[in-house]
C-alpha cells in the first residue's frame, strides 16, 4: 500500500470514526471542546504512524483508545486538584482497568450513543439554531460551510453558533442521556431536525466526490427507528422515519456504475427496495394514525406518491403539488415553495412553474443555492429556451459544491447549448 494509499484510507477511516470518539470522549470528559480536541489528537497520531506501521486490523479501536491515553496523559500532566478533573481521571482509570481491549468501548449500538449525544447537544440552553449546528459538526463532522449550505446562512454565523454552543453546553455539566418526560418533549423538535438534516447530507452531499454518503443515511435510520422507540406517541418521529425509509429504499438506483447521479424520473424502479417502502408506508400509517400532519409526515406522504408510482407517469403529480403546498402554508421557506413549483412544473405545465421560480430569483436565502437555476434550466428546456436553459445551467455548474452534482450540471449546460444550435 503506497503512502497515498494510507492517507486515504486513514481519512475514510476518520469519517467513519469520527463520530463514535467524539460521542465516547464527550460522555467521559463531560466537556465538547475537549473531545474534540482529543479526537484530532488520535487522527494527527495516526497520521504519523500507520504510514509506517500499517493500518491497524481494527482502525477504530485504535484512534478510541488513543484518543482515551492522550485525554488522561494531558490530564494527569496538568496535575490540577480540581475535583471535576480527579473525577474525570478516576474514571478514566477504572474504565481502562476494567475493559483492557480497546474494542470494548465500540460496541454500544452506535444508533443509541449518537442519539444520546444529539440530544445532550439538543440542551434547552441553546437556541433551536445552535443545538442543530453544534450536532451537525460533533457528530456528522461537518465543515462549517456544509452546515452553512444546510441553513443557508453565512458561514461566519454559523461558526459564532457553534463556538458558543460548545461553551455552553460544557459549562452546563453535559448530563449526557436520553431525557424523558416533559424534557424530552422540549427537545424532540431539535433531535429530529438534526437527524433529519444528516440523512439529507448522507443523501446528497453538499461537498465532495461523491454524491452519496451512505454512512450518513444508515447512521440517520438507526437514530429515527430509536426515536420511534423513544418517543412511540410522537407522530412526527414516525413522519421522520417513513421520510427516510422512503427516501432510502431510492438509493441503489441514484447512481450509475461510476457514480454519477441518475435523476429521479430516469431512474430504473426495479432496483428500489420494496420491503424498505414497506416499511417506510407503515411509519407513515402510524404517523397518520396518530393524527400527525406535520412537517415530517407532509414530507413523507409526498415521497410515497413516487413510491407508489410503478412508472413515472403513473406519478400522482397533482396531489405532490397540494401537499407541497400545504407544506408551505405550515413553514415558510424558498426551498419548500422551489420544490412546489417543480411539481406545479409536471401537474400543470412549465410556464406555471418558471413563474413560480422567477417569483423565488430574490430571496436572500436562495443567491448561492444552485438547485434555484437548475430547476430553471430545466422548465426553460422543457420551454424550448435552450439558450436560457443553457446559461442556467451553466449558473448552477459554478454554484454546485459536489463534484458529482457539478458535473452534472455541465453536462445538460451541454445538452441545452447543442438544442439552441
Amino acid at each position: 500500500m503506497t503512502a497515498a494509499d494510507v492517507h486515504r484510507t486513514i481519512l475514510a477511516v476518520w469519517r467513519i470514526e469520527q463520530p463514535r470518539l467524539i460521542t465516547g470522549l464527550s460522555r467521559m470528559l463531560r466537556d465538547v471542546t475537549l473531545a474534540e480536541d482529543f479526537t484530532q489528537e488520535a487522527l494527527v497520531a495516526a497520521l504519523e504512524h500507520w504510514p509506517a506501521t500499517g493500518v491497524p486490523e481494527k482502525p477504530g479501536a485504535w484512534l478510541m483508545a488513543t484518543a482515551k491515553r492522550r485525554a488522561l496523559d494531558d490530564l494527569r500532566r496538568r496535575s490540577m486538584l480540581a475535583r471535576k478533573h480527579e473525577m474525570l481521571i478516576r474514571d478514566l482509570e477504572q474504565e481502562q482497568q476494567a475493559m483492557p481491549d480497546p474494542d470494548a468501548a465500540l460496541d454500544d449500538d452506535i444508533g443509541d450513543e449518537l442519539l444520546r449525544l444529539i440530544f445532550t447537544a439538543c440542551h434547552p440552553k441553546l437556541s433551536r439554531e445552535a443545538r442543530a449546528a453544534l450536532a451537525l459538526r460533533m457528530i456528522c463532522g461537518l465543515t462549517t460551510g456544509e452546515i452553512a449550505r444546510a441553513f443557508l446562512q453565512p458561514e461566519p454565523t454559523i461558526a459564532q453558533r457553534i463556538v458558543r454552543a460548545k461553551r455552553t453546553l460544557s459549562e452546563s455539566g453535559l448530563a449526557y442521556e436520553t431525557p424523558r418526560g416533559e424534557e424530552l418533549s422540549e427537545r424532540l423538535a431539535s433531535v429530529l431536525e438534526v437527524v433529519y438534516l444528516i440523512f439529507n447530507e448522507g443523501y446528497t452531499a453538499a461537498r465532495g466526490d461523491e454524491w452519496l454518503r451512505p454512512q450518513l443515511c444508515n447512521d440517520a435510520l438507526r437514530m429515527g427507528r430509536v426515536l420511534t422507540l423513544v418517543a412511540p406517541q410522537e407522530a412526527e418521529a414516525h413522519g421522520l422515519l417513513a421520510l427516510m425509509e422512503l427516501n432510502a429504499s431510492r438509493i441503489a438506483a441514484r447512481t450509475d456504475a461510476a457514480g454519477d447521479p441518475i435523476l429521479l424520473m430516469d431512474q430504473n424502479r426495479m432496483l428500489w427496495d420494496r420491503l424498505q417502502i414497506r416499511r417506510g408506508m407503515l411509519a407513515l400509517a402510524k404517523s397518520h394514525e396518530l393524527g400527525g400532519r406535520g412537517f415530517y409526515v407532509l414530507q413523507a406522504a409526498i415521497v410515497a406518491c413516487h413510491a407508489r408510482a410503478g412508472t413515472p407517469g403513473d406519478t400522482d403529480w397533482p396531489r405532490i403539488a397540494k401537499l407541497y403546498a400545504e407544506l408551505a402554508m405550515l413553514v415558510r421557506s424558498p426551498i419548500i415553495e422551489l420544490n412546489r413549483a417543480v411539481a406545479v412544473g409536471m401537474a400543470e405545465g412549465p410556464a406555471a412553474a418558471l413563474a413560480i421560480v422567477d417569483g423565488l430569483a430574490s430571496e436572500p436565502a436562495l443567491k448561492n443555492y444552485h438547485l434555484l437555476p437548475s430547476v430553471r434550466g430545466d422548465l426553460l428546456h422543457k420551454l424550448g429556451r435552450a439558450a436560457e436553459a443553457r446559461t442556467a445551467f451553466e449558473l448552477a455548474s459554478t454554484l454546485a459544491t459536489n463534484k458529482r452534482e457539478r458535473e452534472l450540471l455541465k453536462r445538460r449546460a451541454a445538452e441545452a447549448g447543442a438544442a439552441s444550435t
